[in-house]
């Protein structure tokens, strides 16, 4: 049932953000469109709701237990961003916006933009191991939860591997190739405009 309702958040999560923009882009509503993307926590707060009755209903704490917990980590630490760049997007495409930023290419600037997206793996992993150390606490009973420690081992390996790629942008960072400019303006997040 878990599994299930992971693909259904994961599916609904997609459904929700493109009736938000097609709301809010296509149809010119932009009040609902923003009403059905902010919507995207709820199925967050669904999840966790049908993990929690479901352990409490006597279900053996399994990997769908974890993944769920990922799953919920995940969408905290990357889901803002991937709804704001999908957005720009939209209103470029739709809306007649500029098109917008992408992440800075080379140097120092790629460097921090490598490093804010590492701290969203670690806000995700962080909100996981919270989620999976409730269930643990919840079930009660070291002999059933093994698979629940092994997800927060997995969480923390994600974050590493994660970082240990972002470290490579701070030590040896990538140079633009001759007569390319690098010197644009950034922002206040390091974004450089163009």
């Amino acid at each position: 049932m878990i599994v299930v309702l992971i693909a259904t958040c994961e599916i609904g999560f997609w459904a929700l953000l493109a009736a938000g923009l097609a709301f809010r882009y296509l149809l010119k509503m932009p009040r609902t469109g923003l009403a059905l993307l902010l919507c995207e926590p709820l199925l967050e707060v669904v999840l966790l709701v049908a993990t929690a009755l479901d352990l409490k209903n006597g279900a053996e704490p399994s990997w769908a237990h974890g993944l769920a917990a990922l799953y919920i980590g995940y969408t905290v630490g990357h889901g803002h961003r991937t709804v704001k760049w999908l957005d720009g997007h939209a209103a470029h495409r739709f809306g007649g916006a500029p098109k917008p930023a992408g992440p800075p290419r080379y140097g120092m600037a790629r460097a921090r933009h490598e490093a804010r997206v590492w701290l969203s793996t670690l806000a995700g992993a962080a909100v996981a191991t919270v989620l999976l150390q409730l269930a643990i606490w919840y079930v009660g009973d070291a002999s059933r939860v093994g698979s629940l420690e092994s997800w927060r081992t997995t969480a923390w390996q994600v974050a590493g591997i994660h970082g240990l790629i972002t470290l490579t942008y701070w030590l040896w960072p990538k140079k633009a190739p001759a007569g390319e400019q690098t010197d644009r303006p950034a922002d206040a997040k390091g974004i450089i405009r163009h």
